[in-house]
Protein backbone atom coordinates (compact mmCIF):
# COMPACT_ATOMS: atom_id res chain seq x y z
CA UNK A 1 0.00 0.00 0.00
CA UNK A 2 1.06 3.57 -0.74
CA UNK A 3 2.68 5.37 2.45
CA UNK A 4 2.89 8.54 3.59
CA UNK A 5 4.88 10.21 6.58
CA UNK A 6 4.25 11.77 10.03
CA UNK A 7 6.82 13.34 11.98
CA UNK A 8 9.87 15.41 11.38
CA UNK A 9 13.86 14.64 11.57
CA UNK A 10 13.29 15.73 15.62
CA UNK A 11 10.97 13.43 16.80
CA UNK A 12 11.32 10.66 14.08
CA UNK A 13 9.40 10.35 10.87
CA UNK A 14 6.91 7.51 10.82
CA UNK A 15 5.71 5.62 7.91
CA UNK A 16 1.94 4.85 7.84
CA UNK A 17 -0.45 3.56 5.42
CA UNK A 18 -1.86 6.63 2.95
CA UNK A 19 -5.41 5.13 4.05
CA UNK A 20 -5.79 4.69 7.91
CA UNK A 21 -9.15 3.04 10.46
CA UNK A 22 -11.30 5.52 12.17
CA UNK A 23 -12.19 3.41 14.86
CA UNK A 24 -14.93 5.88 16.21
CA UNK A 25 -18.48 3.49 14.61
CA UNK A 26 -16.95 0.59 16.64
CA UNK A 27 -17.97 1.98 19.91
CA UNK A 28 -20.51 4.81 18.92
CA UNK A 29 -22.52 2.55 16.32
CA UNK A 30 -25.56 2.55 17.29
CA UNK A 31 -26.78 -0.82 17.14
CA UNK A 32 -22.90 -1.29 17.35
CA UNK A 33 -20.63 -4.62 16.01
CA UNK A 34 -20.27 -7.04 18.73
CA UNK A 35 -17.00 -7.14 20.50
CA UNK A 36 -16.06 -10.07 18.18
CA UNK A 37 -16.90 -8.33 14.67
CA UNK A 38 -15.74 -5.37 15.94
CA UNK A 39 -12.06 -7.32 16.48
CA UNK A 40 -12.52 -8.56 12.92
CA UNK A 41 -12.82 -5.08 11.55
CA UNK A 42 -9.39 -4.53 13.36
CA UNK A 43 -7.78 -7.40 11.64
CA UNK A 44 -9.17 -6.69 8.48
CA UNK A 45 -7.58 -3.63 8.52
CA UNK A 46 -4.25 -5.03 9.32
CA UNK A 47 -4.52 -7.92 6.83
CA UNK A 48 -4.99 -5.29 4.29
CA UNK A 49 -1.83 -3.18 5.13
CA UNK A 50 -3.40 -0.73 7.34
CA UNK A 51 -0.97 0.86 9.93
CA UNK A 52 -2.65 4.22 11.45
CA UNK A 53 -5.62 3.78 13.40
CA UNK A 54 -7.68 6.27 15.22
CA UNK A 55 -9.26 5.86 18.13
CA UNK A 56 -10.17 8.62 21.57
CA UNK A 57 -11.01 8.03 25.38
CA UNK A 58 -14.43 9.28 24.60
CA UNK A 59 -15.88 7.17 22.16
CA UNK A 60 -17.88 5.54 23.92
CA UNK A 61 -21.58 5.05 24.40
CA UNK A 62 -21.71 6.91 27.68
CA UNK A 63 -19.51 8.02 30.24
CA UNK A 64 -20.04 4.81 32.39
CA UNK A 65 -18.08 2.72 29.68
CA UNK A 66 -15.16 6.04 28.82
CA UNK A 67 -12.66 4.40 26.85
CA UNK A 68 -14.42 1.35 25.71
CA UNK A 69 -13.03 2.31 22.08
CA UNK A 70 -8.78 2.52 23.26
CA UNK A 71 -9.51 -0.45 25.18
CA UNK A 72 -11.65 -2.29 21.75
CA UNK A 73 -8.17 -1.64 19.50
CA UNK A 74 -5.95 -2.71 21.68
CA UNK A 75 -7.38 -5.84 22.53
CA UNK A 76 -8.01 -6.13 18.47
CA UNK A 77 -4.09 -5.36 18.10
CA UNK A 78 -3.07 -7.85 20.74
CA UNK A 79 -5.47 -10.42 19.37
CA UNK A 80 -4.30 -10.41 15.67
CA UNK A 81 -1.23 -12.78 15.90
CA UNK A 82 1.01 -10.30 13.37
CA UNK A 83 3.19 -8.00 14.16
CA UNK A 84 1.96 -4.85 15.14
CA UNK A 85 5.64 -2.51 15.52
CA UNK A 86 4.86 -0.52 12.36
CA UNK A 87 1.38 0.03 13.44
CA UNK A 88 1.15 3.64 14.88
CA UNK A 89 -2.40 4.21 17.44
CA UNK A 90 -3.67 7.83 17.60
CA UNK A 91 -6.05 8.57 20.46
CA UNK A 92 -7.47 11.92 21.64
CA UNK A 93 -8.49 13.72 24.75
CA UNK A 94 -10.17 16.44 25.80
CA UNK A 95 -13.67 15.23 25.13
CA UNK A 96 -15.42 14.14 28.15
CA UNK A 97 -18.94 12.63 28.56
CA UNK A 98 -21.49 13.62 30.95
CA UNK A 99 -23.97 10.43 31.05
CA UNK A 100 -24.35 9.73 27.32
CA UNK A 101 -23.46 13.92 26.37
CA UNK A 102 -20.46 15.28 24.87
CA UNK A 103 -18.60 17.93 27.04
CA UNK A 104 -14.64 19.25 26.90
CA UNK A 105 -12.09 19.90 29.44
CA UNK A 106 -8.72 21.23 27.52
CA UNK A 107 -7.61 21.97 31.01
CA UNK A 108 -3.44 21.01 31.58
CA UNK A 109 -4.81 19.16 34.68
CA UNK A 110 -7.11 16.79 32.83
CA UNK A 111 -5.59 16.02 29.93
CA UNK A 112 -2.94 14.91 31.77
CA UNK A 113 -5.04 12.61 33.56
CA UNK A 114 -6.48 11.30 30.11
CA UNK A 115 -3.26 10.83 28.83
CA UNK A 116 -2.32 8.67 31.55
CA UNK A 117 -5.26 7.01 31.57
CA UNK A 118 -5.66 5.99 27.75
CA UNK A 119 -1.61 4.84 28.00
CA UNK A 120 -2.92 2.80 30.76
CA UNK A 121 -5.62 1.06 28.22
CA UNK A 122 -3.31 1.04 25.26
CA UNK A 123 -0.33 -0.30 26.65
CA UNK A 124 3.11 0.53 25.87
CA UNK A 125 5.88 2.83 27.09
CA UNK A 126 4.22 5.75 25.27
CA UNK A 127 1.37 7.08 23.31
CA UNK A 128 2.64 7.03 19.71
CA UNK A 129 0.47 9.91 18.65
CA UNK A 130 -1.81 11.74 21.18
CA UNK A 131 -4.00 14.45 19.91
CA UNK A 132 -6.03 17.58 22.11
CA UNK A 133 -9.47 16.51 20.60
CA UNK A 134 -11.69 19.78 20.65
CA UNK A 135 -10.99 23.50 21.77
CA UNK A 136 -12.31 24.13 24.94
CA UNK A 137 -13.90 27.72 25.65
CA UNK A 138 -13.54 28.13 29.11
CA UNK A 139 -9.78 27.07 28.55
CA UNK A 140 -7.27 29.28 26.73
CA UNK A 141 -6.07 27.62 24.05
CA UNK A 142 -2.61 28.28 25.29
CA UNK A 143 -2.46 26.81 28.06
CA UNK A 144 -3.91 23.73 26.20
CA UNK A 145 -0.96 23.52 24.58
CA UNK A 146 1.38 23.85 27.20
CA UNK A 147 -0.14 20.62 28.14
CA UNK A 148 0.45 19.04 25.37
CA UNK A 149 4.07 20.08 25.08
CA UNK A 150 4.50 18.65 29.21
CA UNK A 151 3.47 15.34 27.86
CA UNK A 152 5.82 15.18 24.94
CA UNK A 153 8.76 16.43 27.13
CA UNK A 154 7.71 13.91 29.93
CA UNK A 155 7.27 10.92 27.72
CA UNK A 156 4.18 10.41 27.75
CA UNK A 157 3.52 10.70 24.44
CA UNK A 158 6.14 10.43 21.51
CA UNK A 159 4.02 12.92 19.00
CA UNK A 160 1.29 15.34 19.27
CA UNK A 161 -1.65 16.19 17.11
CA UNK A 162 -4.65 18.78 17.28
CA UNK A 163 -7.99 18.29 15.99
CA UNK A 164 -10.81 21.10 14.69
CA UNK A 165 -8.00 23.49 14.60
CA UNK A 166 -7.88 26.80 12.58
CA UNK A 167 -5.21 28.30 11.12
CA UNK A 168 -4.32 30.70 14.08
CA UNK A 169 -4.35 27.73 16.62
CA UNK A 170 -2.57 25.94 14.53
CA UNK A 171 0.41 28.34 14.38
CA UNK A 172 0.03 28.91 18.07
CA UNK A 173 0.35 24.97 18.34
CA UNK A 174 3.34 25.06 16.64
CA UNK A 175 4.90 27.72 18.74
CA UNK A 176 4.08 26.11 21.87
CA UNK A 177 4.31 22.43 21.11
CA UNK A 178 7.50 22.77 18.96
CA UNK A 179 8.78 19.80 16.34
CA UNK A 180 6.59 17.60 18.57
CA UNK A 181 3.45 18.85 16.92
CA UNK A 182 3.04 16.75 13.63
CA UNK A 183 -0.59 16.64 12.65
CA UNK A 184 -3.92 18.36 12.45
CA UNK A 185 -7.30 15.99 12.33
CA UNK A 186 -10.31 18.14 10.83
CA UNK A 187 -13.50 17.84 9.48
CA UNK A 188 -13.01 17.75 5.66
CA UNK A 189 -14.84 15.75 2.40
CA UNK A 190 -16.28 16.43 -1.12
CA UNK A 191 -19.36 17.79 1.05
CA UNK A 192 -17.42 19.46 3.67
CA UNK A 193 -14.66 21.71 1.80
CA UNK A 194 -14.26 24.79 4.83
CA UNK A 195 -10.96 23.24 6.15
CA UNK A 196 -9.00 23.77 2.65
CA UNK A 197 -7.16 26.42 4.39
CA UNK A 198 -5.69 24.66 6.93
CA UNK A 199 -5.01 21.69 5.36
CA UNK A 200 -2.89 24.07 2.61
CA UNK A 201 -1.19 25.26 5.81
CA UNK A 202 0.19 22.03 7.16
CA UNK A 203 1.25 21.44 3.31
CA UNK A 204 3.65 24.66 4.16
CA UNK A 205 4.49 23.53 7.41
CA UNK A 206 5.07 19.69 7.16
CA UNK A 207 2.08 18.65 9.16
CA UNK A 208 -0.18 15.55 8.17
CA UNK A 209 -3.31 16.38 7.51
CA UNK A 210 -5.89 13.60 8.75
CA UNK A 211 -9.65 14.30 7.28
CA UNK A 212 -12.43 12.75 10.26
CA UNK A 213 -15.62 12.21 8.76
CA UNK A 214 -14.16 11.70 5.10
CA UNK A 215 -16.99 10.41 3.34
CA UNK A 216 -19.25 13.31 4.27
CA UNK A 217 -21.60 14.70 1.63
CA UNK A 218 -21.25 11.55 -0.48
CA UNK A 219 -24.72 9.89 -0.46
CA UNK A 220 -24.74 6.01 -1.42
CA UNK A 221 -25.92 6.51 -4.34
CA UNK A 222 -22.55 8.12 -5.59
CA UNK A 223 -23.69 11.61 -5.91
CA UNK A 224 -22.96 14.78 -3.12
CA UNK A 225 -26.37 16.25 -3.96
CA UNK A 226 -28.90 15.84 -7.51
CA UNK A 227 -26.96 18.23 -9.26
CA UNK A 228 -23.51 17.05 -8.67
CA UNK A 229 -23.06 13.23 -9.57
CA UNK A 230 -18.91 13.38 -10.57
CA UNK A 231 -17.98 11.33 -7.65
CA UNK A 232 -20.63 8.32 -8.73
CA UNK A 233 -19.57 8.90 -12.74
CA UNK A 234 -15.91 8.51 -12.03
CA UNK A 235 -16.75 5.56 -9.94
CA UNK A 236 -18.73 4.22 -12.62
CA UNK A 237 -15.96 4.87 -15.24
CA UNK A 238 -13.59 2.87 -12.86
CA UNK A 239 -15.77 0.65 -11.89
CA UNK A 240 -14.81 0.78 -7.94
CA UNK A 241 -16.89 2.17 -5.15
CA UNK A 242 -17.65 5.55 -4.62
CA UNK A 243 -15.86 5.61 -1.12
CA UNK A 244 -12.74 4.41 -3.61
CA UNK A 245 -12.96 7.46 -6.04
CA UNK A 246 -13.40 9.65 -2.76
CA UNK A 247 -10.67 8.52 -0.89
CA UNK A 248 -8.37 8.72 -3.61
CA UNK A 249 -9.26 12.16 -4.45
CA UNK A 250 -8.64 13.11 -0.47
CA UNK A 251 -4.89 12.04 -1.28
CA UNK A 252 -4.25 13.61 -4.49
CA UNK A 253 -5.24 16.88 -2.37
CA UNK A 254 -1.65 16.89 -1.06
CA UNK A 255 0.97 14.15 -0.10
CA UNK A 256 0.10 15.34 3.86
CA UNK A 257 -3.18 14.17 3.85
CA UNK A 258 -3.93 10.46 5.44
CA UNK A 259 -7.50 10.14 5.66
CA UNK A 260 -9.15 7.92 8.47
CA UNK A 261 -12.58 6.43 6.94
CA UNK A 262 -14.36 5.08 9.88
CA UNK A 263 -16.06 0.88 9.42
CA UNK A 264 -17.99 -1.14 11.69
CA UNK A 265 -18.08 -4.07 9.05
CA UNK A 266 -14.43 -5.94 7.41
CA UNK A 267 -15.90 -4.85 3.97
CA UNK A 268 -15.46 -1.31 4.56
CA UNK A 269 -11.95 -1.05 5.52
CA UNK A 270 -11.33 -3.59 2.39
CA UNK A 271 -12.93 -1.26 0.41
CA UNK A 272 -11.54 1.68 2.06
CA UNK A 273 -7.97 0.53 1.50
CA UNK A 274 -7.82 -0.41 -1.56
CA UNK A 275 -8.16 3.43 -2.17
CA UNK A 276 -4.84 3.89 -1.71
CA UNK A 277 -3.67 2.93 -5.16
CA UNK A 278 -6.19 4.58 -7.19
CA UNK A 279 -4.77 6.95 -9.00
CA UNK A 280 -7.56 9.60 -10.99
CA UNK A 281 -6.40 11.49 -14.32
CA UNK A 282 -6.30 15.41 -13.98
CA UNK A 283 -9.82 15.64 -15.93
CA UNK A 284 -11.46 12.96 -12.93
CA UNK A 285 -10.19 15.36 -10.33
CA UNK A 286 -10.89 18.50 -12.32
CA UNK A 287 -14.92 17.01 -12.07
CA UNK A 288 -14.08 16.03 -8.76
CA UNK A 289 -12.73 19.31 -7.57
CA UNK A 290 -15.67 21.58 -9.45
Amino acid sequence: MQQRTIGNDTVGRVQVSAIGLGAMPLSTKDPRPAPEDARAVVHAALDAGVTLIDTADAYSRDEGEFGHNESLVAAALASWGGDTSGVLVATKGGHTRRGADWALDGSPAYLRRACEESLRRLGGDAIGLYQFHRPDPDTPWEESMGALRSLADDGLVRMVGISNADVAQIDVARSIVGPALVSVQNQFSPGWRSSADELAHCGEHGLAFLPWSPFGGVSAAGSLDATAPAFAEVAGELDVSVYQVTLAWHLAQSDVVVPIPGASRPASIVDSAAAADLRLTPEQLARLDG
